[in-house]
């Protein structure tokens, strides 16, 4: 065997602009002193990879949590099991306790969690597309993301909109001094 089988449509690769967003989300925490963590549920690691594509990241990124099965959501990431149990693994309050799980996990200042439903097929309820994107820096935040394209095509999306959010929250960290 030569190499590993590829599945059309089912790749996920980093382009220019999610690279780009990630050397301005190192440089931006880099001047700012902050460091980050992830925690990352349907990106299965992505986003992690995309901030530490760029040399130099470890200056500021911690680490990261990959927590794919909803168990580990609970035991690595902090999520409270009736959390998961009421609302589910696809919810705001999942993802606003990821992130500031993964912060607290990794030591870091500021912590940005990932949960969603990346398709073809829905999730607890919720249409591929749904994803939450979480955020800790002192104070917890979340928005809900409807994206659309394929399962490829939500990963990346999501991958972008949380580097853009860092951004944000970098500008005026809530809590940090």
């Amino acid at each position: 065997m030569t190499g590993f089988p590829t599945v059309p449509g089912l790749e996920c690769r980093l382009d220019d602009e999610t690279l780009q967003l990630a050397a301005q989300v190192v440089a931006a925490a880099a001047a700012a002193g902050l460091t980050l963590a992830t925690a990352e549920s349907l990106t299965g690691g992505l986003l992690g990879a995309a901030i530490t594509s760029v040399p130099g990241a470890s200056v500021i990124y911690r680490g990261g949590l990959i927590t794919y099965a909803t168990d580990l959501k609970h035991s690595l990431g902090g999520v409270d099991a009736e959390i998961l149990a009421f609302d589910g693994a696809v919810s705001a309050p999942a993802v606003e306790a990821l992130a500031a799980g993964a912060a607290r996990v990794c030591g870091a200042d500021v912590g940005l969690g990932l949960t969603g439903v990346a398709g073809p097929g829905e999730q607890e309820g919720h249409p591929a597309g749904t994803v939450f994107l979480g955020w800790y820096a002192g104070e917890s935040g979340r928005q809900r993301l409807r994206l659309g394209g394929d399962r490829a095509e939500i990963r990346r999306t999501a991958v972008t909109s949380a580097l853009r959010r860092v951004l944000d929250i970098m500008k005026v960290p809530p809590g940090i001094a």
